[in-house]
Parts: structure tokens; sequence; C-alpha cells
């Protein structure tokens, strides 16, 4: 009959290769030297190499890495031992430990599968959830303690921001200075030709030598634009070029980081894969044929714990001398930029307090501030129009031409009245007459009385008329 207590299944390399070797270590003050061991009897017929363990002897030595297979300590054969039982062959040891090891050479790209891939998109997912949310949904992963990176992340976002706005306010100043300038320009052109055209010599001297000012005001201007343009190269520098490369630097961390916690987890769930089969005392075919498999991800977590590390350290310095140089060179940016305007400024007042010009003596005509418009006149009132235009117009009541009417009515009545008296006058009179039966001629004559009419009366002529044929002459009207 077969024993089948002490027999292992071949084991199954995955097609990768193994070297032997020997190395010996010197122990720490702790006397260890920095591994981890994992494997042994009575499940796996091989103890291997974990993990190595940050700033230790194993690890300065560099020799001995994840997923290597250890095989003797000391010139003692570790086969079939427990892990215990050869962390303590290892911990008996004084002051150095030889040990004997076969090399795993394993390919990294073989342990990148699909379901690194997937995990890796679910850290991406989880990393900008809060732990409750990614409780609720159960969505199992790793986390990395004390990542300070995260942290620096936004507040290299803010540091952009801030950067673009300073830049474009920059930006705006200078443009417009530069108005500023030609506005210099424009009121130096114009005194000039005042100045020429003015006939008295003070005047003259004094508008041409203001225009001569306006022009070097513009000319230090100028000088002075040109002498802190380079800020904005500088400070654009600055924002798209040293930030952007580190968080390019920044996003290479993030996904070796990710990739390196997908590792992490995998592992993680190896590992409650053989406790849950030992826990039932059944065999698990890959811890049997050596944990090949297991040890392969175990080598792909150190490589990528590696790149992350290294990446890490990049990102630090990078971002601590970004840090610094925008702590140093925008304070040193702004004082240039200040001081600048701030020396143009007081050139500018130097300039006008020390040669007063003013006031001087013109002689000005009488329609010398008489403008004719180039613009349409706006009328403020158009709300009042717009009433007047709706309400009804008011209609005075004129009296003038009944005043007129009246007159001319108080006239016709008062020529009536005329009319009618000289009538009444004239008909006596002829009564009179034809009564007294006076004789002598009547001779008519034309004369005009107030109310314009032409009226003829009687007047008696010296002429001598026989007393038997007495005669009489009635008065006619016109």
């Amino acid at each position: 009959m077969f024993d089948f207590e002490n027999f292992y299944l071949e084991e199954d390399k995955l097609g990768m290769t193994v070297t032997s070797g020997v190395v010996t270590i010197k122990k720490d003050n702790s006397n260890l030297i920095g591994i981890s061991i994992g494997g042994g009897a009575p499940l796996c017929p091989c103890l291997y190499i974990v993990q190595v363990f940050d700033n230790t002897p194993a690890a300065k030595d560099g020799t001995l890495q994840s997923g290597d297979e250890l095989v003797g300590v000391n010139g003692n054969s570790v086969k079939g031992k427990t892990k215990v039982e050869v962390a303590k062959m290892i911990q008996a040891c004084k002051e150095e430990v030889q040990i004997k090891y076969n090399k795993l050479h394993a390919d990294p790209q073989r342990g990148k599968t699909l379901d690194i891939i997937l995990k890796k998109v679910k850290h991406r997912l989880v990393e900008n959830m809060s732990t409750t949310t990614a409780d609720a949904l159960g969505l199992s992963r790793a986390i990395l303690c004390n990542d300070t990176l995260v942290q620096k992340l936004e507040e290299l976002e803010k540091t952009e921001l801030m950067y673009r706005s300073l830049v474009d306010h920059t930006k705006r100043v200078l443009k417009a200075f530069y108005g500023l300038l030609l506005v210099f320009k424009e009121f130096g052109d114009a005194f000039a030709a005042i100045g020429v055209r003015e006939p008295q010599p003070r005047a003259s001297e004094a508008f041409s030598q203001f225009a001569d000012y306006h022009r070097q005001m513009e000319k230090f201007g100028i000088e002075t634009l040109r002498a802190i343009k380079p800020i904005l190269t500088d400070l654009g520098t600055y924002l798209n070029k040293a930030i952007p490369d580190t968080k390019l630097t920044i996003r290479k961390y993030a996904d070796t980081k990710f990739e390196y916690l997908s590792y992490c987890l995998q592992v993680k769930e190896k590992d409650d894969e053989e406790y849950s089969y030992s826990a039932q005392q059944e065999p698990l075919y890959r811890v049997e044929t050596g944990n090949y498999e297991y040890r392969l991800i175990l080598r792909c977590r150190q490589d990528a714990r590696n790149r992350f590390a290294r990446l890490r350290s990049d990102v630090s310095v990078k971002l601590e001398l970004l840090g610094n140089k925008h702590v140093q060179d925008v304070v040193w940016q702004l004082q240039k930029l200040v001081g600048g305007l701030a020396k143009f400024h007081s050139h500018t007042l130097q300039l006008l307090k020390d040669n007063a010009l003013f006031p001087i003596e013109m002689d000005l005509s009488r329609s010398a501030f008489h403008y004719k418009s180039t613009s349409p006149v706006i009328n403020d009132e158009d709300d009042d129009d717009d009433i007047l235009q709706t309400a009804e117009e008011a209609v005075e009541e004129t009296t003038d031409g009944k005043l007129l009417d009246s007159t001319e009515q108080l006239k016709v009545n008062e020529n009536e009245n005329l009319r009618n008296n000289v009538s009444s006058f004239v008909e006596e009179l002829s009564e009179l007459s034809l009564s007294q039966n006076m004789l002598g001629d009547l001779h008519i004559s034309t004369t005009s009385d107030l109310a314009g009419l032409n009226l003829q009366l009687a007047t008696p002529k010296q002429t001598v008329a026989s007393e038997e044929t007495p005669t009489a002459t009635l008065i006619g009207f016109d």
C-alpha cells in the first residue's frame, strides 16, 4: 500500500524557471533579517518568501525577493518543515545567516490578468467614494494608510487655479496700462497741435512742453512695460510646464498605486481561499503543486510596490520643489510687477510736479466754447412726451374772437341807432320845412359822420326866391 501522508503532487511551475543560489545576510539589532515566510508542511511542499520588508538586512542585500523558495538554512535542508520551524532556525543563528534559495524567474506581465485590470477600475471608482458608500455597495478594496499625496494633489489644483487667475488678471492689468500709454500719446499729439497754433508765445511754449511731458510719460511707460512683461512668461512656465509635469507624474503614481492595491487585494483573496479550504480540511490544487500561481502574484505585488515607492518619492520631491517655487517665485514676481508700476507713477508724478506750467493766459474768442453737437440730442423727458401724446390736449378758450365780434356788433348797433336818429331828425326837419313853407333852394353836400356813413344833408343857399312859388327839395341818402 502507498503512504499518502508523505506523497506530494508534482510541482506545476506554470512555465516559469528557477535557479539555485546561496546568500549570507547579517542580522540587525533585533536578530531579524526582514522576511516573512509562507507555505510549508503539511499542505504545501515548498517554503517561500511572502514579503521582504523595507529597510531591513534582506531588503538592503537585494538578493531575496517575494516568491523565491527557501531550500536550506546554514546548510540544513528545510524540506518538509513548517514555516514556524524555519523561522526558529533563522532566529537561532547569530549575527549572520546563510540561506540557500531557488530564484523564481517570473514574468510580471503574466500576472497582469483581467482580474487585476478590473480591480484597478474598481479602485479608481472607490477612490472618489466615501467609505460608507463603498461599504453599502459591498465593494472590497485595499486602502493605503497615511496617504498624504491625495491632500497635496488637492492643494496643487487650488494652486493651479490661483496661478491661472493671477496670469489672467496680470494680462488685463498690462493691457489696461498699455491703453493708458496710448492715451498719453494722444494727449501729447493734441497739445502739440494746440501749441503750434497758439499765437501767444508763452501759451504756445507751455502747451508744447506739456505735450513733450506726455510723450516722455508714454516712452517711459513702454520701457516699464517691456521690463515687467517677462513676468507673464515666468508665471506661464510655472502654470503650463511645472504644474502639468507634476500632475502627469501624479497620474502615473495613481495608476501604479491602483495596480499595487489590486495585487494586494488579490493576495488577500488567495489567502482567504487557502484559509477556507484549510478550515474544511480539503486540499487545494495550486497549494499542493507548489503554489506557483500565488508566488507569481507575490512577485508582481513586490514589483508594483517598488514602482509605487519610486514614483511616490518622485511625486513628493516634485511637490516639495513646486511648493518652494510657489512661495519664492510668486512673491518675487509680484514685487517686480508692483515695483515697476510704482516706479512709473513716481516718475510721472515727479515730472509733472517739478515742471509747473499752469495757469497760463490765452486770448479766446466769444464763441470759443460754443461747440456744434456731433451726436443726436437725447431727450430725457421721453416719458413726459409720451404722457402728453396720450393725454387729451387742453384747448385754451381764447376771447379775442368773441371780443372782436362784440365790438363789431356794438359798432353795427351804434350805426343803426345813429342811422335811425339821423333819419328821424331829417324827417322832422322836412316836416318842419314843409310846414313853415320855407323858401329857397337846397344844396346837397356830403359829410362823414362818426359811424362812417355818407349822408347827404341839406344846407340853405343864399338865393332869392319868390314868395309866390315856395319850393322844397327832399333830402336823399346815398
